[in-house]
């Protein structure tokens, strides 16, 4: 009789996860998961099929009241056969009494929404190698040069809860870069790549104007091996699909963020490229 047990992620779990997310094309960062352990430790969860993995799931909690769902997986050899749904219920459980948050794509947005969760805005991943331009107007720092309680202040306008431990770890790892473009001394921007298996990601894309979003991915870009970037764009700020088109970027993979209730107030209009589709 085959045992079916979820317990929590190991280290070793955490590098299976990334692996199977690149297998099922979703591009993760190379060192994502030591951003997402510092997240929440207890917020990943591997089903285990006789003591072999064959499911994923993560489920983070942010402060008091918001929560993220993530790296839903289960092997293609055992999809339709019940242990996905019964990870899922132990990661919402995790969550219960929190406003949840996930990127779903576009095959599960159905089943999302039988779960209670509604589409807040479409998220398009657009690629390429951003076409050049002129980018003398914006004045672009390294991220680490500035205070990083204002670094955390900025991105608490566009997240719905602090995340202060995971935006250091995520901002600082070896091998990725974060910029910020300053006016006056106010950041009017912020920007991070990262290494993946493919395009280098960006993410997240934050700027006062389509200008600066514009000039942060120029400047990130050069941080990419071969020049080819990555960004998820929110179709809830319309500006931020007209930058990634005027970039000469290409639109590529389709995601959904979606909530179990009514979605939190963020500064839609600076939002040109979320964090991370696992992690919100």
């Amino acid at each position: 009789m085959t045992r079916f047990e979820i317990t929590g992620a190991s280290a070793a779990d955490m590098e299976m996860l990334r692996t199977w997310a690149d297998e099922e094309g979703w591009n993760p960062g190379d060192g994502d998961r030591y951003a997402f352990a510092v997240a929440d430790p207890e917020g990943f969860l591997v089903g285990r099929l006789d003591g072999e993995p064959v499911a994923c799931i993560s489920a983070v909690r942010y402060g008091a009241g918001f929560g993220f769902i993530g790296f839903y997986i289960a092997r293609p050899d055992v999809r339709g056969q019940g242990y996905g749904i019964r990870l899922w219920r132990a990661g919402m459980e995790r969550l219960d009494g929190r406003l949840v948050g996930l990127d779903g794509v576009v095959e599960q947005q159905d089943n999302y929404r039988k779960s209670g969760f509604r589409s807040a805005w479409t998220n398009m991943r657009y690629s390429g190698v951003p076409r050049s331009g002129d980018d003398s107007g914006v004045e672009i720092v390294d991220a680490a040069s500035l205070p990083f309680a204002r670094l955390a202040a900025y991105d608490r306008r566009f997240f719905p809860e602090a995340r202060d431990a995971f935006l250091s770890a995520w901002t600082a790892l070896p091998g990725r870069t974060a910029l910020a473009a300053v006016r006056d001394g106010r950041i009017e921007g912020l920007g991070v790549i990262r290494p993946c298996s493919s395009a280098s990601r960006i993410g997240p894309l934050y700027a006062a104007s389509p200008e600066v979003a514009a000039a942060l991915v120029r400047r990130l870009a050069g941080h990419a091996p071969d020049g080819e970037v990555a960004v998820d764009v929110p179709d809830a700020n319309p500006a931020a699909a007209a930058v990634a088109a005027g970039l000469g970027l290409a639109p590529a993979f389709e995601t959904a963020r979606m909530y179990t209730g009514p979605a939190p107030e963020l500064e839609l209009a600076g939002l040109y490229g979320v964090t991370s589709l696992e992690l919100g």
